[in-house]
């Protein structure tokens, strides 16, 4: 069985509420007027320094990061839900043998303690994410760590995640990506990343998984 990589915002969980309460909040701190959490779903998913120095310029991105893991890291990190069919699918999976490890941009000091909220840590083999000093925060440096780490091979792993940079990440390993249109990718972004399979609901997944692992595809 092909080794299984998860995104984690917006593919385990839903973090709009804390992700776009830390942003406004960082905001407010630095004397701006932040936008309404509904303008701000394109910030979930991609490195958050990225979406800083769109909201806020390059000068200041850092300053309001700091700003940010202020209340991310007391608050803001359990302010999240799984989506419904995550926990019966990572379970399902790990019963059935499946090597699964988290691949996030997210810092992993605040990936692994969210995994063990939601009792999900056990399932996973490894819990992979970037430093707080941004090493890794793109997928195509973090992925092939991933596999190095895990003694993943070429070609013999699946990436699910709902951005264009899960599939970027998948392919600088070989990977086969699985986009979960559920989460907060737009149907353009996920046009232009081109994945291999398009996943409807995380209910959905097991099966996709299944007709991916066999080795005649």
């Amino acid at each position: 069985m092909k080794t299984l990589l998860l995104d984690l915002d917006g593919t385990l969980t839903d973090p709009k509420l804390g992700i776009t309460s830390c942003i406004r909040f960082a905001l407010e701190r630095m004397g701006l007027t932040p936008p309404p959490a509904d303008e701000l779903h394109w910030c979930i998913g991609p490195p958050l320094i990225e979406s800083f120095r769109t909201l806020v310029g390059r000068d200041d991105a850092e300053r309001a990061l700091v700003l940010y893991r202020e209340r991310y890291s007391t608050l803001g990190m359990f302010e999240n839900e799984l989506y419904p069919g995550i926990v019966a699918m990572v379970a399902g999976q790990a019963a059935l043998g499946r090597h699964i490890c988290l691949a996030t941009s997210k810092p992993h000091v605040f990936a692994k303690p969210i995994l063990e909220h939601f009792k999900l840590a056990g399932h996973f083999a490894g819990i992979y994410g970037s430093e707080l000093d941004g090493t890794r925060v793109e997928k195509p440096d973090l992925l092939p760590y991933i596999a190095e780490r895990e003694g993943i091979a070429r070609g013999n792993a699946i990436m699910v995640g709902d951005r264009r940079f899960d599939v970027e990440g998948a392919r600088s390993i070989d990977a086969l990506s699985v986009w979960a249109d559920w989460g907060y990718g737009e149907a353009d972004e996920c046009k232009a990343a081109g994945p291999d399979v398009i996943c409807g609901t995380p209910h959905d997944l097991a099966g996709i998984l299944s007709a991916l692992d066999d080795p005649a595809r």
